[in-house]
């Protein structure tokens, strides 16, 4: 896999990061929720990457 496709998958994830995390830390008010959610994201990334 070529390092520009990498990157392409890391900003794909890196939205849903950003305005996922806005959107689970309005629902449940707690930064407990986005932590997890945050780290489903990182791992899914880099299931991506590692392959």
């Amino acid at each position: 896999m070529s390092i520009s496709r990498k990157l392409g998958i890391l900003v794909f994830c890196g939205v849903p990061a950003i305005v996922g995390g806005g959107i689970v830390y309005a629902i449940w008010g707690s930064y407990t929720p986005v932590i997890i959610y945050e780290t489903l994201l990182l791992l899914v990334a880099g299931g991506f990457i590692s392959k």
